[in-house]
């Protein structure tokens, strides 16, 4: 099932997550396309447009479609000339057979799927490209392992999808995994500042919101990789699911 209190929590936070959450890598959102030149692009749950930034400076023309009013504002701010338009993964407001490709960043596992696969394969043209992206954080890395403890991100979503054989259902080609690493660079208080805007922060108790800034303060103040430092590099693995519409 859906949680949809998590799914909808972003927009009381849209300024902060579009300052502090992480960029795509271009080879990632490259292999997505699947080798696609001046595209229609829709960026499904685009929240505050990250990704659809990424796109459009590919030279795409994008259609950003996001649930959330909250996001959508932030986005229209910090993405100029571009609008959202309301509508989910189970009910875009477009035409059939509209566009070459469906991006869809760090939110397909919010997706009711059955329905949202056969929504996706509408507005998509035949031989069309259906890509979900996920920014994950590397937890091999021991610090930020311990960072996913503390602040609850667990990572459910990747798991659901990349622990199973992922299928886009009978409407898709099988489906293609490719995985890119990159990094971001942060002070302390902006890596607080990425882990408020979380779902489980943005939905936690006053207590619990506490208790995670006081064990990532002693986090920062204390691992040796971290104490000290004036900036910080979170290494991330990006992961990329592709498939093609029949």
């Amino acid at each position: 099932m859906v949680d949809h209190t998590h799914a909808l929590s972003f927009g009381a936070a849209a300024s902060d997550y579009d300052r502090f959450r992480p960029r795509y890598p271009e080879a990632a959102v490259l292999w997505a396309l699947d080798g696609l030149s001046e595209a229609g692009v829709v960026d499904l749950a685009a929240g505050t447009g990250i990704l659809t930034r990424a796109v459009l400076a590919l030279g795409h023309e994008v259609v950003p479609v996001e649930p959330d009013p909250g996001m959508r504002a932030q986005l229209a701010a910090s993405t100029p000339d571009t609008t959202a338009l309301a509508g989910s993964a189970e009910s875009m407001p477009l035409p059939d057979s509209a566009v070459d490709a469906v991006l869809v960043g760090t939110a397909y596992h919010w997706f009711d799927r059955e329905p949202a696969h056969a929504e996706i394969a509408r507005v998509l043209r035949p031989g069309g490209t259906f890509a979900p992206i996920w920014n994950i954080r590397d937890g091999s890395v021991d610090w930020v392992a311990e960072l996913g403890r503390i602040a609850h991100f667990g990572d459910k979503s990747t798991s659901q999808v990349f622990g199973e054989r992922p299928d886009f259902g009978p409407a898709f080609d099988a489906v293609e995994k490719r995985e890119f690493t990159h990094r971001t660079t942060l002070t302390p208080d902006e890596l607080l500042g990425m882990v408020r805007t979380r779902s489980y922060w943005l939905t936690a108790s006053t207590d619990d919101q506490r208790r995670v800034e006081r064990e990532l303060t002693e986090l920062l103040n204390t691992h040796p990789a971290l104490t000290g430092r004036d900036t910080i590099e979170l290494p991330y693995r990006t992961l990329v699911l592709r498939a093609r519409r029949r």
